[in-house]
C-alpha cells in the first residue's frame, strides 16, 4: 500500500544529496489506492510534489493529490501544443478532496506514465548527457536499452505524453534522458524507483569519469589562476559594492559570493568565455541564473580600479544584449521584461557573485551556476556542450505560467533586499534592533566585542541567509573594516548602519578621570565616526542610497547629574548626525538619530554597573530604576529596547524616505529633553 510518508522519505533522501538534484529542482510521485468518502470505494490517487517545493525538505503539506482516472481522462480533451498551458488549470479539476499543494507543470509527466512511482531529477551527470551534442548516441552507449532518449520539449502535458509513450514502447527501460533538461525514472515500488534513479545517476557519472577527456575546459590561461585566499577575498570585498550597485540597477538585490574550487578552475581555463557565453540549459538553471553570466575579461591580477571600470562597461553592454534578447523573442502576449541586470558575475582569480531578491535566492543561484559548470564539464568531456536554443530559453523564462508563479509570491516586507549592520548588537537595544530588522526582511550583520555572543544572537534570528555574527571593536578602524568586508562578502553590500555600540560610567566631574573620558569618547564618538566613515564608502560606491542611524540619548540635550563624559559624547554623536546628513545627502544617504531615555530592561550598559550607579544618584533601588524613569515621563511608560527598535524600523522604512538630520525622542516624554 502506497503512503505519502513513503514518498516523502524517498524524496527527502534523493533531494538531500546535491548529486541527485538541486534545490527546489525535480519532483517525485507515487500512486496508490485510497477510500473515496463519497462512494465508499477505493480510488487510485497520485501524490506528487507540488509547485515550488523542495525535495530535500518536502513534507506532506507540499504534496498535490490527484485522481489518476480524471488526470488521464484529460488526454481526450488535450488541445495540442499551441494551447498546452491551459492544461495546468485543468489539473484543478482532477484534484482529490482539497487537493493539497498546487500541482506543478510536471504533473502530467508523473500521472500519464504507467508506473506506480516516478522520479524526475536534475543531476549534473544526467544533464551533462542531456546537453551533449550527441546526447542520444551517448545515451544508447552508456545505458543500452535500460534508458531511452527523449528529445528536448518544454515541460508540460505533451512531454508527459512523450514519456508515457517511450515507456510503453521500451519495456526494458527504467527511465529516460530528457534532452537539454534532466532525467526521469520509474519503478513498481518506491524502493525500485529510488534505486533506478540512483543507478542512472551513478552510471552516467562513472562513464564521464572513466571516459572523459582531460582538461575539458581547455588548458590553463596565463594570468587567470586563482589568487591566494587572502588576496582574492580582499579583492572580492573591494569589488562587491560596485557589483551590487550594478546588479541592482533595475531592482535592489542581495548578493552572495563563492570562491569554490569548481568556479576558480573554470575561470582559469581557456574555454570559459565560450562556454559561459552559451549559457545554461536546464530550465531550473537559467530561470535562476539568467541565460548567461557577466564575465570579467581581465586576468586575476588586474588592479581593482581597472576591474571596476571594465565591469561598468561590461554591465552596460550586458543590459543592451539582454534587451536585444528580449526584443528578439517577445510577442504581444509576453510578460514585460523583468530586468536586464545579470544574476551571475564571474571574476577570474576571485570567484563568483550571484544576486537575488533575498540571500537564499542569491545563494541558490550560485549553486545552480555551479551545477551548470559541472554539466558543461561533463558534456565537454565526452562531446560538445550544446544547450537548448535561445528561443526556447526565452519561452521558459517568460512563460505565462512562470509569470503567474511570480505573481503569486508574497508581497515583500518593508526591509526586504536591505542589508543592515548593527554594532553592539549581541544584547540590549542593539539585539532588539537586529531582531526587528530581520523580522522586517533585512539581512543583518550583528557586530559585537564578544564574537561568541554575536554568533549566538545571529543564530537566534535564523540561518546565515538571515544573519551573521562578527567581532568588532568599534575603536579599531581595522576591525570595523573587517566587519564591513564580512558584510559585503556575506550579503553583497550594505544599506543600513546602526551606530549602537556604547558604554557608560556614572561619575561626577571631579571623579571622572581622563581615562574615563577617553574610553567613552573612543567607543561612542570616535567609534561612530569610524563606522560611519567605513560604511559611507560602501554606500557611495553602490549608488543605492542608504541609512545611517545613531542611537544617541536624551542626555545629548538634557543636562543630567553625574555623567559628564557620557552626556558629552552623546552630544558629539548627535551633532555627527547633522553633519553627515548634510554631507551624504547628495548620495541619497539619510542620517538620523534616536534619543532614548534610560533603557533598563535587557540593557548591557545598565547590567554592567551603570544601573546601580544611576539608581544611587536618584536614591532608589536598582530594581526600581525602570519604574523611576517611567514615573518622571509625561506618558508614564518605561522605555524598552523594542521601542527603540521600532523607531529604527520607521526611520529606515519607505514612509520616511524624505527625512534626514532628524533626532527622534524615544523617552515616553521628558520635557527637559524636548528638541528645540
Amino acid at each position: 500500500m502506497t503512503t505519502p510518508a513513503e514518498l516523502i522519505a524517498r524524496s527527502n533522501r534523493l533531494g538531500s544529496d546535491p548529486r541527485n538534484t538541486n534545490f527546489a529542482g525535480g519532483n517525485t510521485s507515487a500512486k496508490g489506492l485510497a477510500l473515496d468518502p463519497v462512494t465508499g470505494e477505493n480510488v487510485e490517487l497520485m501524490w506528487v510534489k507540488g509547485s515550488g517545493g523542495d525535495l530535500g525538505t518536502l513534507t506532506e503539506a507540499g504534496l498535490a493529490i490527484l485522481r489518476v482516472d480524471r488526470l488521464r481522462a484529460l488526454t481526450s480533451v488535450y488541445p495540442g501544443l499551441d494551447r498546452e498551458d491551459e492544461m495546468v488549470a485543468a489539473f484543478d479539476h482532477t484534484l482529490f478532496g482539497k487537493g493539497g499543494a498546487t500541482p506543478s507543470i510536471d504533473t502530467a509527466m508523473h500521472g500519464l506514465v504507467e508506473a506506480a512511482h516516478v522520479d524526475h531529477l536534475h543531476p549534473d551527470s544526467g544533464i551533462a548527457i542531456a546537453t551533449a551534442a550527441d546526447g542520444e548516441a551517448l545515451t544508447a552507449t552508456i545505458f543500452g536499452s535500460k534508458v531511452a532518449w527523449v528529445p528536448w520539449r518544454r515541460p508540460g502535458f505533451q512531454l508527459g505524453l512523450d514519456i508515457a509513450a517511450i515507456k510503453a514502447e521500451n519495456p526494458d527501460a527504467i527511465g529516460c534522458i530528457l534532452g537539454g533538461h534532466g532525467v526521469t525514472t520509474w519503478g513498481d515500488t518506491s524502493e525500485e524507483a529510488e534505486a533506478n534513479s540512483l543507478w542512472l545517476i551513478d552510471t552516467a557519472a562513472s562513464f564521464i569519469e572513466l571516459n572523459g577527456r582531460p582538461e575539458p575546459f581547455g588548458p590553463a590561461l596565463d594570468g587567470y589562476a586563482a589568487l591566494d585566499k587572502k588576496e582574492r577575498l580582499a579583492k572580492a570585498a573591494a569589488l562587491a559594492p560596485t557589483l551590487r550597485g550594478l546588479a541592482s540597477t533595475d531592482k535592489a538585490q542581495v548578493g552572495h559570493f563563492t570562491d569554490s574550487e569548481v568556479v576558480l578552475d573554470f575561470l582559469a581555463r581557456s574555454e570559459h568565455p565560450r562556454l559561459a557565453g552559451l549559457g545554461t540549459s536546464c530550465p531550473d538553471h537559467f530561470l535562476r541564473t539568467k541565460v548567461k553570466p557577466l564575465v570579467l575579461d581581465m586576468p586575476a591580477g588586474a588592479p581593482v580600479e581597472d576591474a571596476i571600470a571594465r565591469l561598468r562597461d561590461l554591465h552596460a553592454q550586458y543590459r543592451l544584449d539582454y534587451q536585444a534578447y528580449y526584443d528578439r523573442h517577445a510577442t504581444v502576449d509576453s510578460p514585460a521584461i523583468r530586468g536586464a541586470d545579470p544574476a551571475i558575475v564571474l571574476i577570474p582569480g576571485v570567484g563568483m557573485f550571484s544576486y537575488g531578491v533575498n540571500k537564499q535566492t542569491a545563494r541558490v543561484s550560485s549553486d545552480f551556476y555551479t551545477n551548470a559548470i559541472n554539466v558543461m564539464r561533463g558534456a565537454e568531456s565526452l562531446s560538445t556542450y550544446a544547450p537548448i536554443e535561445e528561443s526556447e530559453k526565452f519561452n521558459i523564462e517568460y512563460w505565462s505560467l512562470e509569470e503567474a508563479k511570480l505573481q503569486r509570491m508574497a508581497k515583500p516586507k518593508s526591509h526586504a533586499s536591505r542589508v543592515a549592520l548593527v554594532t553592539g548588537a549581541a544584547s540590549g537595544i542593539g539585539k532588539a534592533i537586529a531582531t526587528r530588522l530581520a523580522a522586517d526582511g533585512a539581512c543583518v550583520i550583528i557586530a559585537d566585542l564578544d564574537l561568541e555572543k554575536a554568533r549566538d544572537a545571529a543564530a537566534a534570528l535564523g540561518s546565515t541567509d538571515v544573519a551573521i555574527g562578527v567581532q568588532a571593536n568599534v575603536t579599531s578602524a581595522a576591525e570595523i573594516q573587517a566587519a564591513i568586508d564580512a558584510a559585503v562578502l556575506a550579503f553583497g553590500g550594505l544599506d543600513l548602519v546602526v551606530n549602537n555600540a556604547g558604554l557608560s560610567l556614572s561619575k561626577p566631574l571631579l571623579e571622572t578621570t581622563e581615562g574615563d573620558w577617553d574610553l567613552q569618547h573612543n567607543v561612542m564618538a570616535k567609534g561612530s565616526f569610524l563606522v560611519s566613515k567605513a560604511s559611507a564608502k560602501v554606500l557611495i560606491e553602490q549608488g543605492m542610497g542608504g541609512d545611517i542611524i545613531y542611537i544617541s540619548s536624551k542626555n545629548s540635550v538634557f543636562a543630567g547629574p553625574n555623567n559628564i563624559a557620557y552626556s558629552a559624547t552623546k552630544a558629539d554623536q548627535a551633532h555627527q548626525v547633522r553633519l553627515l546628513a548634510v554631507e551624504l545627502g547628495e548620495h541619497g544617504v539619510k542620517v538620523n538619530g534616536i534619543n532614548p531615555d534610560g533603557v533598563v530592561r535587557g540593557s548591557g550598559i545598565f547590567s554592567g554597573g551603570w544601573g546601580a550607579k544611576r539608581a544611587a544618584v536618584y536614591g532608589v533601588s536598582e530594581d526600581e530604576l525602570g519604574t523611576y524613569y517611567a514615573k518622571r515621563t509625561i506618558l508614564g511608560r518605561e522605555v524598552l529596547p523594542e521601542n527603540v527598535a521600532n523607531a529604527v524600523a520607521v526611520l529606515t522604512g519607505a514612509d520616511l524616505s524624505h527625512t534626514t538630520g532628524l533626532h527622534i525622542p524615544v523617552d515616553a516624554g521628558v520635557a527637559a529633553a524636548f528638541l528645540r
